[in-house]
């Protein structure tokens, strides 16, 4: 279960945490969740908190409390995945399931990206966290997390305890948090990381030329059964909480240590879970969905052109205008609307064809919609529902407020950029390509997340406690 444990150390241990690679960028926001940017890094941020004074021993003895900063360090220029910490994950930026961990726990001072990558600051910024531009001098290759965060801490006076927390990360928890920073705070560690429990037999690499190996942690002929043995406790790279005067001695870890012990399911590494179906689904189960409660969605609204279509009109020869959809698509609207959901098309445009797409998939029509946020409105008023009960998919300006009213947003792959900021999922596939059908699997599941988040509360405070 999840713990903590502490320990004296003279000698400070040197900390393994690495920097995390990137992929593409996409400035989607989370679901219900919308964050919108509180502050600008750039070097004029860092110029002027560098002028800030130092938290002196005349504080600490006043009672003042000092400055904790959550920093995720988050480099442009890897060669492995590049721009991965901004890849879209279940529907979020990477990046972004941390950053709502850590607003949302409530223990930081400030909150902190450190990237020298213009679109890793955007997305950052959207989510509400300040940026440091670093340096290139601690962005290359051989730089480590431990040079990113001392050049932070020599521009950033105020800070006094960095929570550096890794961005490939997703399951992490407010709760992860703030039981850790109660050690440094109330127990008055000088370090925290997390560890997660791992039952594995380790052996000896046998190295070239070589034959035996021998066991480093059991005896064959003693071989225990895996509940008879308590495993060992490994990091798990969450997180590495340290006061500024361990780091600045070249440190992550050491003087009075403890370790904070996380569950299995939510120790997931990205850098490890390279398959990103898998690490979605996990993330679905087990991520952090915000403080706001998932409800059931009742009403999905989807505009037809540029979602349902891929937006071409074709003429015939003798004028008609003809449009196609994409039988996953139906599909998908077929399938949400098994479960409950009632599935209304909204256009701005009149077209006949629209009208027998819609009785064919058997859903309310709405034509020549100049107005799409009016429309929607007097669908939820007339329906008895919630805005966190509706669901958005739309593709270009004139859905914007609609995007940003609705519980559940999502805009296809190939949707105009201010379409994409203001939706809370980004599909992997385009209009007219399996958009709707994902957006529809993507309202489904979080039906499923609902369910689960009462129970994954109860497992959370009963592990933790």
């Amino acid at each position: 279960m999840d713990e903590t444990t502490v320990s004296e150390s003279g000698d400070p241990g040197m900390s393994t945490t690495r920097d995390s690679s990137e992929w593409r960028f996409n400035s989607s926001n989370t679901g219900k969740r919308k964050m919108n940017a509180t502050a600008s890094g750039s070097n004029e941020n860092a110029s002027a908190s560098g002028r800030k004074r130092k938290m002196t021993v005349s504080d600490k003895e006043s009672g003042k409390k000092p400055h904790l900063s959550a920093l995720i360090l988050a480099r442009g220029g890897s060669k492995g995945i590049p721009l991965k910490n901004i890849k879209v994950l279940a529907g979020v930026p990477l990046i972004g399931w941390v950053l709502r961990a850590a607003f949302d726990s409530g223990v930081f001072d400030s909150v902190w990206v450190s990237t020298d990558h213009s679109k890793i600051a955007e997305v950052a910024e959207e989510f509400g966290a300040q940026v440091h531009r670093r340096s290139p001098k601690v962005s290359t290759d051989s730089s480590s997390s431990l040079d990113a965060i001392q050049e932070f801490l020599r521009l950033h006076k105020e800070v006094d305890i960095i929570g550096n927390i890794q961005a490939t990360s997703p399951c992490l928890h407010p709760i992860h948090l703030q039981d850790a920073t109660r050690k440094i705070r109330e127990d008055g560690c000088d370090s925290v990381f997390s560890v997660v429990r791992r039952h594995h037999f380790r052996w000896q690499e046998v190295k070239t030329g070589g034959v035996d190996t021998k066991p480093l942690n059991l005896d064959p002929a003693n071989r225990p059964r895996r509940q008879d043995w308590d495993g060992e406790l490994c990091e798990n790279g969450s997180f590495y909480f340290a006061s500024r005067e361990l780091i600045e001695k070249g440190y992550l870890q050491g003087g009075k240590m403890a370790y904070y012990e996380m569950l299995p399911e939510f120790s997931v590494d990205i850098d490890i879970d390279i398959d990103w179906p898998v690490a979605e689904q996990r993330v679905l189960r087990f991520g952090y969905f915000g403080k706001d409660q998932l409800e059931q969605v009742k009403l999905l609204v989807c505009n037809i052109d540029g979602c349902l279509t891929d937006g071409q009109v074709y003429l015939s020869a003798g004028g008609e205008e003809l449009v196609s959809w994409n039988i996953r698509d139906t599909t998908g609207i077929s399938t949400i609307q098994e479960q409950g959901v009632e599935v209304c098309l909204i256009s701005s445009r009149d077209c006949s064809i629209h009208k027998l797409l819609a009785k064919k998939i058997g859903c309310q029509l709405e034509q020549n919609a100049a107005n799409k946020l009016e429309v929607l409105e007097l669908w939820k008023r007339k329906k008895k529902l919630s805005w966190e009960q509706v669901a958005y998919i739309g593709n270009d300006e004139s859905d914007v407020e609609c995007l940003k009213k609705a519980g559940v947003s999502g805009v296809p792959h190939d949707a105009s950029s201010d379409a994409v900021k203001a939706a809370g999922y980004t599909c992997r596939n385009s209009a007219g390509r399996g958009a709707v059908r994902e957006f529809a699997d993507h309202i489904l599941l979080l039906g499923e997340q609902a369910r689960a988040k009462s129970q994954q509360k109860k497992t959370l405070k009963s592990v933790c406690s």
